[in-house]
């Protein structure tokens, strides 16, 4: 099966989460073709605010200014794709870390002019993702985008992960978040969802926030031939192969009947 994990930056700010996760994608990737794409938001902001930088925010997207876009670099692309690598490298994987930039792997244009240098991604290119895989290594990509003029952008990591799951023609999505699932009205955990639903969810505003943000992005996923998407608390015990095996966890997005 071929795998695409998504990791939310608040599971990787605990070490103890960040090994756990570690070793079992180390599990995963000797039977899996496995691709990992990261965030680091919480870690960002705490960047920011100890070098007294403002983090503003405009509907929930960071603005990237040129000292942002900085730190973006330095944290995202630096400490916390290489505290994962490192942590993979030492569970047996032979990780390797990148950014969309690299390749042009993940190619992106600007969102908004209000937003400075956040990005949305228009193509993505697996050929490097790919290569690596089938010569065995695991590759770990963190969420800043290219372009062909030279330009870097933030993006949002769900659509970086989404994106690359359809063009590495993934079998499954897996967002591993801080969170049980996706909530339904009464606040319940819907254990599986049909992407009409989904976009029930996102149009009668229950789902909201980071939520809005993950199944937008499970919905392209899908759109681009990914079979299933599972959304699932990250810290749950043995998460990736109970999820690879079947189990009942989170939720899972499909696109026709559930």
């Amino acid at each position: 099966m071929r795998l695409l994990v998504k990791l939310g930056g608040t599971l990787l700010d605990k070490s103890t989460t960040r090994v756990s996760l570690a070793a079992q994608l180390a599990t995963a990737a000797r039977t899996h073709e496995v691709v990992v794409v990261h965030g680091g938001g919480k870690q960002m902001t705490r960047y920011l605010a100890e070098h007294g930088i403002e983090s503003r925010f405009e509907n929930g997207l960071r603005v990237t200014t040129p000292p942002v876009l900085d730190a973006v670099l330095k944290v995202f692309a630096g400490t916390v794709n290489k505290q994962l690598v490192a942590a993979l490298i030492a569970a047996g994987a032979p990780a390797v870390g990148l950014t969309g930039v690299d390749a042009a792997l993940a190619e992106a244009e600007p969102m908004d002019a209000k937003l400075g240098a956040v990005g949305r991604i228009v193509r993505t290119n697996a050929v490097v993702l790919l290569t690596l895989v089938e010569s065995g290594f695991l590759p770990v990509v963190a969420c800043v985008a290219g372009d062909r003029q030279g330009n870097i952008y933030n993006v949002n990591a769900d659509q970086m992960a989404a994106g690359l799951a359809s063009s590495f023609r993934a079998d499954a999505l897996y967002f591993l978040t801080d969170v049980d699932g996706v909530m339904g009205k009464e606040r319940n955990v819907l254990r599986c969802l049909a992407a009409a639903e989904a976009r029930e969810l996102i149009a009668s505003g229950i789902a909201s926030g980071g939520m809005l943000a993950k199944l937008t992005y499970a919905l392209e996923a899908l759109a681009g031939g990914v079979r299933e998407v599972r959304i699932a608390q990250g810290s749950t015990p043995d998460v990736l192969a109970r999820l690879a095996g079947g189990e009942d966890l989170g939720t899972r997005l499909v696109q026709g009947d559930n």
